[in-house]
């Protein structure tokens, strides 16, 4: 492979292929860029995570106790788990990833923020649906503690509510699925949601029926390829005490 990219991973899955890929984009010196595809759709790049980051970092700004147990639904390339674990009152944070590969990618340090989670003692990366999870009240996030809630869960799967990787997703984002996931969440617990581009007022209505608050985030950043701004949504909602 040329040193300016490099095919880290391809594996079939359930519901496409899944690609790893590393690009060195000499237009910004060299640099590194990490990718990840899911059949033609492009799931993330290391090149644009502020978003990603403020998901942990506003779902988490909300709560104003300590000693915080939260949970983050997708890995990707683990900017949001990494954000949510420089939160000093995170006393542990189980992630969900329903693809192994991705996994298996942060286990084996083939992604750059790899070390960083696999070696934190609060930090549990979970090959499971976390869809699934959400809609069995009876079960937690957490595999070690049936019974477990959380103070905070912070999801990034879907490319938005209205766009997501697998029609059977969309239930999540209805009341109904709403409040199933508000049974796993301690009392005055937060959701906190990204999504691709600016916050469509829509699902900002549908979390304030379920949650006592509701707002939308936008999160302008520079986006070195265009040289100009791009947007991206960040959701959060709190339940009741």
């Amino acid at each position: 492979m040329s040193l300016n990219f490099e095919e880290i991973d391809f594996r079939s899955t359930p519901i496409g292929d899944l690609m790893l890929r590393r690009r060195r984009l000499l237009q910004l010196g060299g640099r590194d860029i990490y990718e990840v595809k899911l059949g033609e759709e492009f799931l993330m790049s290391s090149l644009f995570h502020e978003a990603e980051s403020q998901l942990a970092k506003l779902g988490l700004g909300i709560l104003e106790k300590q000693d915080l147990d939260v949970v983050v639904g997708g890995l990707g390339l683990g900017y949001t788990a990494v954000s949510a674990l420089e939160d000093p009152r995170v006393k542990s944070l189980v992630v969900v990833e329903y693809l192994e590969g991705v996994i298996e990618w942060h286990q084996n340090g083939l992604v750059p923020l790899g070390k960083v989670l696999t070696k934190d003692p609060r930090c549990q990366l979970v090959n499971a649906d976390f869809f699934a999870l959400s809609r069995d009240a009876s079960k937690s996030f957490d595999p070690n503690q049936p019974g477990k809630k959380h103070d905070a869960i912070l999801l990034d799967i879907d490319h938005s509510p209205t766009r997501v990787l697998h029609q059977t997703n969309s239930r999540f984002y209805t009341q109904e699925g709403l409040v199933e996931l508000t049974r796993h969440l301690t009392p005055g617990g937060v959701f906190a949601l990204w999504a691709d581009g600016l916050p469509e007022a829509s699902f900002t209505r549908q979390l304030g029926r379920v949650f006592a608050t509701a707002q939308s985030h936008t999160i302008v950043f520079d986006n070195p390829i265009t040289g100009g701004l791009s947007e991206g949504a960040v959701y959060t909602a709190q339940v009741g005490l």
